[in-house]
């Protein structure tokens, strides 16, 4: 009897069960196809860019469409359907200890590998040394920690207990570097180099060549050695955008004293590798008393430059020995400039001293290849065989000369066009990358479109309180193109798995660099308002753990700071979880933009 009940309730539902496991299987093939939508196309850097799709709303059955234009769903447990592996679970996080302090650098404090080193000859301690272990706790605030102060006031002063560091104040007491007033650090201009201010050094470089026109012709600078980056501050007056840079060393903190300020700058030097920027990138390197030795095996730091420079760029050098003929030193340096700058063919096209005293010779990069195949010995030779695939990236100086770029048909390429122009004019790199021209135009237009739509207006950011920017997947520099007229600077990163497109978005008037973002970034802590990463995340996750990466940009972002992830639905359900077990405010947008605030929280010490 009770079998015959029991099978009558089978019959009964029967076709209600049938039912259900339909609509589920349905469901199932609806999810799958909506995150395989969002993979990363790896040519065009963004997926459908041309016609983007993805700027549509996306409502399942389920869900009821609100009547405002975009919907936010809040990532809370409660009302979220991320239901995978990591809602359900536990993170525990941890302040870090054992002498990881707040201004903690993984790949440039690691004590262990430096330790180790056979020679210092050749700063090779200032280099990159990456743990094996990757960084599973957060680094604590420094005590007083507060919002920086805002852009443009930040250029001048910075809150002092965000960088609470002073042995600079004291080293550089009497040239006006930095100064300590009340709870600031205030900034006046001055330098080593500078005697009566950084703006009246600019306007001493421009006056000793005219044909340098600040922002017309000269748009992007590398500042070799640049303390505290005020010739870079300066230079922004100017439409100028200049890459800062200066190892971390005995002087404490002149990097992070730059960024706090919302100046552009990272932590690099030129000892044994190649410096992380494209071939032919700056129109200008500056190098006023930097301190580096540019005659060091017979030349390479100085190839290094060659290499980095555009074909036509110039080298401002400011430094004793080309202005001081009373000291055996500085003379026997200046004999070996003139000596390493004549078989790399740079010409002097100035050279001055100033009403201080202040010397000044200016060098010229050749735009032509008639000097190297005039040379009666071909020392250094031109390098051979270079593989364009290939990016500085832990690289060894090279001992050679490398070759000027040409076109397609084979002609040395041209410099761009005056600023601002260039930032929307072809670049004329462009066309060394196969099929590039179309992908490159589509690219423009998709984020033309995206960033006023979405970026400005939809994603509830704040845009008066950012400053210093990094998009971590920077592709054309499309999303930083589109955000030139706001007070803002983006560090155009270029992953080294990643299209290099480095030399593209250099010839646009922009700044970047390459990086692993299986490693950490050569930054200090809390220094960036605003991290951008666009269909980065999911090819990333296949050679490194996603934990690491957000544990990475913690690290890099300042509290308050946001994070802004378009992403497959996959990628976001993995993020939201993470980003909430950091008690960071997190939103989803169109189900492919989360957006998550980073807040002042660090784990209570046990």
């Amino acid at each position: 009897m009770a079998i015959q009940v029991e099978g009558g309730i089978l019959k009964e539902r029967k076709y209600p069960l049938v039912f259900v496991i339909l609509l589920l299987l349905i469901c199932a093939v609806v999810l799958l196809l909506t995150n395989t939508a969002s993979t990363l196309n790896p040519t065009s850097f963004y997926p459908d860019a041309e016609n983007p799709e993805p700027l549509s709303e996306s409502i399942t059955e389920e869900q009821e469409k609100p009547p405002e234009e975009q919907r936010i769903l809040p990532l809370k447990k409660e009302e979220d359907d991320f239901r995978d592996d990591f809602v359900d679970s536990i993170i525990h996080w941890e302040v870090c200890k054992g002498g990881i302090g707040v201004d903690y650098m993984p790949c440039l404090d690691n004590m262990k590998a430096i330790k180790a080193l056979r020679s210092r000859r050749h700063m090779e301690h200032r280099e990159r040394h990456c743990p094996k272990s990757k960084l599973h706790c957060l680094l604590p605030l420094p005590k007083g920690y507060r919002v920086p102060v805002p852009w443009p006031k930040s250029r001048d002063m910075i809150w002092y207990y965000n960088v609470p560091h002073t042995k600079l104040i004291e080293y550089k007491k009497e040239q006006n570097w930095v100064v300590k007033s009340d709870n600031y650090l205030v900034f006046p201009g001055g330098g080593t180099q500078f005697k009566d201010g950084v703006d009246h050094y600019v306007e001493y470089i421009e006056k000793t060549l005219p044909a340098i026109q600040w922002g017309k012709n000269i748009r992007v600078v590398l500042d070799v050695g640049c303390g505290v980056a005020s010739f870079g501050g300066y230079l922004l007056d100017k439409n100028v955008l200049t890459m800062s840079f200066a190892p971390k060393d005995e002087h404490e903190a002149q990097i992070q004293f730059a960024l706090e300020r919302g100046i552009p700058a990272t932590l690099s030097v030129i000892g044994t590798q190649k410096l992380t920027f494209a071939d032919n990138g700056f129109d200008l390197i500056h190098c006023a008393r930097c301190r580096v030795h540019w005659d060091a095996d017979g030349g390479k730091p100085l190839f290094e430059l060659n290499r980095i420079l555009r074909p036509g760029g110039f080298f401002a050098w400011s430094a004793t020995p080309v202005y001081r003929d009373d000291n055996e030193r500085d003379k026997k340096v200046w004999k070996a400039m003139v000596r390493v700058t004549k078989v790399m063919c740079w010409t002097v096209v100035a050279k001055t001293v100033d009403s201080n005293g202040i010397g000044l010779v200016i060098y010229q990069k050749p735009n032509s290849s008639s000097c190297y195949d005039n040379r009666k010995e071909n020392d250094p030779p031109i390098c051979k065989n270079m593989d364009t695939k290939d990016k500085p990236w832990y690289a060894l100086l090279s001992p050679c000369i490398t070759p000027l770029p040409v076109d397609s048909n084979g002609n040395i390429q041209s410099w761009p066009m005056p600023w601002p122009q260039r930032l929307t004019a072809k670049p004329p790199s462009l066309f060394t990358v196969p099929d590039a021209g179309e992908t490159y135009y589509n690219d423009s237009k998709h984020w033309s479109k995206l960033v006023p739509e979405v970026y400005m207006n939809s994603l509830s950011l704040n845009w008066s309180s950012v400053r210093n920017i990094m998009d971590m997947n920077a592709g054309y520099a499309g999303f930083a193109t589109a955000l030139i007229d706001l007070p803002v600077w983006v560090m155009n990163v270029v992953p080294i798995d990643m299209a290099d497109t480095l030399g593209i978005i250099n010839d646009k008037g922009l700044i970047g660099m390459y990086h692993d973002w299986c490693e950490s970034f050569n930054t200090y802590p809390r220094t960036y308002d605003l991290l951008h990463s666009s269909f980065l995340l999911e090819a990333l996750q296949k050679r490194c753990d996603i934990m690491d990466v957000v544990v990475e940009i913690d690290r890099i972002l300042r509290p308050e700071g946001y994070l802004v992830v378009q992403d497959s639905m996959e990628v976001i359900r993995k993020l939201g979880p993470i980003l909430r077990s950091l008690h960071w405010s997190v939103k989803l947008y169109r189900n492919q933009f989360l957006v998550a605030k980073k807040s002042f929280w660090r784990p209570q010490l046990s």
